[in-house]
C-alpha cells in the first residue's frame, strides 16, 4: 500500500466529499452532529480499552488536539462490529485490544499541519521522532488528508486483559525515545511506543526481539481475520475494508458519549 493509498490521496479531487465542515485551509465551525452510521465503540464493545492520546497531552504535539473534546473512540458501525469480533478472539488468551485513535476530525488534521510549522519542541522530538527532522514527517507519517477522517481507520495494540491504560494526561515527554518503548503504556512489547515516527515502527523491520516479533504477528493476524488491513509503516495502524465511506472526509468533533448511549444523527 502506498502512502497515497493509506491517506486517501489516490482519490481524485473531484470525488472527495467534505462532510460537516469546509475543505482544508478554510475550516469553519464543524457541525456537532455525528452521522447516523457512526457509533461510539463503548456502545458496541465496552471491554476494548481506550487510551485516546489526542484528547490529552500524551502525543507528538504535546497538547490536546482540536476536535477531540472527549477521550472517546468513534467509528463507522461496520468497523466497530469487526473490532468486537477481534476482541472476542483475544479474550480466551487473557488479552484485550486497546485503541489509541479512531475517527479523526479534519480540524485535527489541520492542527497537525499547523504544528509542523512551529519550532521543534526538544522533548517531543526526543520522544516521537528522535532520528528524523520535523519536515520529513510529511507525508510518510503525517498527512494533510487522513484516512482516519473517513471513520474506518484506527490505531490499536494488544494489552493484557484487566491491565490499566495510561491516563489521558500522561507525561508527553518520556524518559527514553519511542524506539525503545513507552513506560506509560500497558501494551504488549511491540518494540516501539505509539506514534513513533521511525523505521523501527514499520510492521516488518530489523532489530526486534523474538517476543516483539510474536506480538506484532499476533496483532496483524487477528486484525486481518476480522477485515482490517495493516499499513506497513506503522504496526498500530489498521483500516477496515471495504470502507463504507472511501471518498468522504468528516469534520464533526469527538464529543462526550451521551449518558444514555444514544447520539443525535446529522440531517445530512
Amino acid at each position: 500500500m502506498s502512502v497515497r493509498q493509506k491517506f486517501g490521496w489516490a482519490v481524485p479531487v473531484a470525488a472527495v466529499v467534505i462532510v460537516s465542515g469546509t475543505p482544508m485551509g478554510a475550516l469553519g465551525t464543524p457541525n456537532d452532529a455525528m452521522p447516523a452510521r457512526f457509533v461510539y465503540l463503548r456502545d458496541v464493545d465496552p471491554s476494548i480499552q481506550q487510551d485516546m492520546r489526542y484528547a490529552g497531552s500524551d502525543n507528538f504535539t504535546g497538547r490536546p488536539v482540536p476536535g477531540y473534546e472527549a477521550p472517546e473512540c468513534i467509528l463507522v458501525k461496520e468497523a466497530a462490529e469487526a473490532l468486537k469480533g477481534a476482541q472476542a478472539e483475544l479474550k480466551p488468551m487473557g488479552l484485550s485490544l486497546k485503541v489509541y485513535d479512531c475517527y479523526r476530525p479534519m480540524q485535527a488534521v489541520a492542527a497537525f499541519v499547523d504544528w509542523s510549522k512551529e519550532p521543534d519542541n526538544p522533548g517531543a522530538k526526543r520522544t516521537h521522532y528522535p532520528n528524523l527532522s520535523k519536515s520529513s514527517l510529511f507525508p510518510d507519517y503525517i498527512a494533510t488528508r487522513s484516512g482516519h477522517s473517513r471513520g474506518a481507520t484506527l490505531d490499536v495494540t494488544i494489552v493484557p486483559a484487566g491491565s490499566s491504560p495510561s491516563p489521558t494526561e500522561a507525561n508527553p515527554v518520556k524518559q527514553e525515545p519511542c524506539t525503545v518503548g513507552d513506560d506509560d503504556d500497558n501494551g504488549l512489547d511491540m518494540g516501539t511506543g505509539f506514534d513513533c515516527f521511525d523505521p523501527k515502527a514499520n510492521t516488518v523491520t530489523n532489530g526486534l526481539t523474538a517476543e516483539q516479533k510474536r506480538n506484532r504477528q499476533l496483532l496483524v493476524e487477528v486484525m486481518s481475520r476480522h477485515g482490517f488491513k495493516n499499513y506497513p509503516k506503522e504496526i498500530w495502524h489498521y483500516t477496515f475494508e471495504p470502507e463504507p465511506f472511501p471518498d468522504t472526509y468528516f469534520n464533526f468533533p469527538v464529543l462526550p458519549r451521551p449518558v444514555d448511549g444514544t447520539s443525535t444523527p446529522s440531517k445530512t
